[in-house]
């Protein structure tokens, strides 16, 4: 299959529903692809914010082929490959190939700490060989605050030199801009997108294209509102809305905190639930979260309700 779309946008990390027995729950998956899908967003399935470490190599290929049999197009999605042995992140990203998915969102090897840029070159450069398919479109995933492992300009020159037609982008969860527009400087024509939609506006102002953000999964039409307004006049003041809402979603811990919103709005608890070592919030923080959401207005228009 040919890659009919190039990656721009907004992109949700798409968050992943368990069943009791804490397997994953892929009906419920499939559905709030389909309602990210039908709010004009992307999906970047088994990303941070979809628990993806705590998922093995078979779930996640066994979930990929689910979610493209269900009619979701592999144009739409861009799968989390990375992982700390190289043979998983070269399985998992030969499978997205072949499903002619528009990329794959790879972390480096994240688990032994202060590598060189020859290792992690030497890591990428293994599974690209490896795979060995013109498809392979790989987004380089920095996001040193959790993998501690980062990705520098030096090493993202060598690899593009290397690559130019397979390592194509970039997603930076740095959460620092600094870094973020140092890419953008370097790599005119890398296609760089955001991990936070607080640096939106600034990203798309400086030659990006788009954002993978987590609060994408519960507010996707308003972050790609900005990104498909970002030169208007009152994209400022459409960033800074943006900003105020994902405070009230960041005051508590993130991936439950979603979980939480998503099971409010749908009325389902058990979109509650999450693979340990990570849980719930407890009864005062959902009391918190979701009465700041209520005081806010917001709504997830078309969000299925599952029958009282």
């Amino acid at each position: 299959m040919s890659h009919n779309s190039q990656p721009a946008g907004t992109y949700a990390p798409v968050v992943m529903p368990f069943k009791a027995d804490l397997s994953v729950d892929a009906d419920r998956l499939i559905a709030h692809c389909r309602w990210l899908i039908s709010q004009q967003c992307n999906l970047a399935i088994f990303g941070t914010n979809s628990e993806a470490n705590s998922l093995s190599v078979d779930e996640r290929i066994d979930l990929l082929d689910q979610v493209i049999e269900a009619g979701i197009s592999p144009d739409v999605l861009m799968p989390g490959t990375g992982c700390c042995a190289l043979n998983d992140t070269v399985k998992l990203s030969a499978h997205a190939a072949k499903h002619g998915c528009s990329g794959v969102l790879m972390l480096p090897p994240f688990y032994y700490k202060a590598v060189s840029d020859e290792g992690l070159y030497r890591a990428f450069a293994e599974t690209i060989e490896r795979v060995a398919d013109d498809r392979l479109r790989v987004y380089l995933y920095h996001i040193p605050p959790i993998a501690q492992v980062g990705i520098s300009l030096e090493l993202i020159e060598r690899l593009t030199k290397e690559y130019p037609h397979t390592v194509v982008g970039m997603k930076d969860s740095s959460g620092d801009w600094n870094n973020t527009k140092s890419v953008l400087d370097a790599f005119p024509e890398f296609d760089m997108f955001c991990g936070s939609e607080s640096f939106l506006l600034d990203t798309m102002r400086n030659g990006g294209v788009g954002c993978i953000s987590a609060i994408a999964n519960i507010r996707p039409g308003a972050i790609q509102h900005l990104y498909e307004n970002w030169q208007s006049g009152d994209a400022d003041a459409l960033q800074r809305e943006l900003d105020d809402f994902r405070n009230i979603l960041t005051a508590q811990p993130p991936i439950p905190s979603l979980k939480c919103t998503i099971a409010h709005y749908s009325n389902d608890a058990d979109w509650n639930r999450l693979r340990p070592p990570l849980i719930e919030l407890d009864e005062a923080q959902a009391k918190g979260l979701l009465n700041a959401l209520d005081a806010y207005g917001f709504e997830m228009p078309g969000i299925i309700q599952k029958a009282a």
